[in-house]
């Protein structure tokens, strides 16, 4: 007999009004786990030094350490090896019932393209492997554009190579985004046990906010792309400054929308939050 978290992983989560549902129009409260440093490593984590502060750095510092060839063959073992099966089914014994896959835009396409984009398929079928986990341990996944082309943030976060977020000054970044989320909407339209597509992890803080006024206009850009392939999964739209500022959120313009913020410095609790 399945659980009650495995019963209600169950079909297309949407929003109903303030509550979200499953295919079955039951409630959920997706209760997750971040898999944070896989596909985008991240300085903070790892306590590394200023130089080694984002995906970025850290690859330079391989690269110093072992080489070109050694480092390659270095990323490609972390990738498959960092997140695997048995995390997955700990996860859902955990009673967890969700993850979100934070990506680096640098993991499935190289910088600096033009039309017509390439993606690597090989890197694509590691979040098809995931997803395949999830689906066999009945977990939710929220695909999570953490580092756009550019940088949403300007920070180290995103991978951004000068400290500027670059996706909103240079409008081939926002091509990019555009067309990168159209290709993960075609590629899981079907994929039921995608909860939804967060389209950028917490873009401009306050510092950056001179441009706050066009996080709203390539939201919608996005999610018109999305809609050209994909009418039935969640748009998960972020607040700017690290996702705590909703004030940006003037039009509920997709009937499938979810806002997210973010909460940091506290105990996870309820009390907390």
């Amino acid at each position: 007999m399945k659980d009650t978290r495995d019963s209600l992983v169950n079909g297309f989560v949407k929003a109903d009004g303030q509550r979200l549902v499953n295919g079955e129009g039951q409630e959920i409260l997706l209760q997750g786990v971040g898999l944070g440093s896989w596909l985008l490593p991240e300085g903070y984590m790892w306590k590394m030094p200023e130089q080694g502060d984002r995906p970025r750095r850290i690859e330079g510092m391989v690269r110093e350490l072992i080489g070109e060839e050694k480092a390659a063959a270095f990323w490609e073992t972390y990738y498959e090896r960092y997140i695997t099966e048995a995390d997955i089914r700990q996860m859902a014994s955990e009673g967890f019932n969700s993850i979100r896959v934070p990506i680096n835009a640098r993991f499935i396409m190289e910088e600096g393209q033009h039309p017509p984009f390439v993606y690597h398929e090989g890197h694509l079928r590691l979040i098809d492997q995931v997803i395949d986990w999830c689906r066999t341990y009945s977990l939710y996944v929220i695909l999570d554009l953490h580092g756009a082309p550019g940088g949403q943030t300007g920070a180290n976060i995103d991978d951004s190579e000068r400290d500027l977020p670059e996706l909103f000054t240079d409008r081939w970044n926002a091509e990019r985004t555009v067309a990168l989320w159209r290709l993960l909407a075609e590629r899981y339209k079907d994929e039921w046990i995608v909860a939804g597509y967060d389209l950028l992890n917490e873009p401009l803080p306050d510092w950056f906010s001179e441009y706050n006024d066009r996080v709203m206009p390539l939201y919608k850009e996005i999610t018109a792309a999305i809609r050209e392939v994909d009418k039935r999964h969640m748009i998960i739209l972020e607040g700017v400054h690290w996702s705590t500022d909703w004030s940006i959120f003037d039009d509920k313009f997709d009937d499938n929308l979810m806002l997210q913020f973010h909460k940091y410095w506290n105990n996870p609790d309820t009390e907390s939050i």
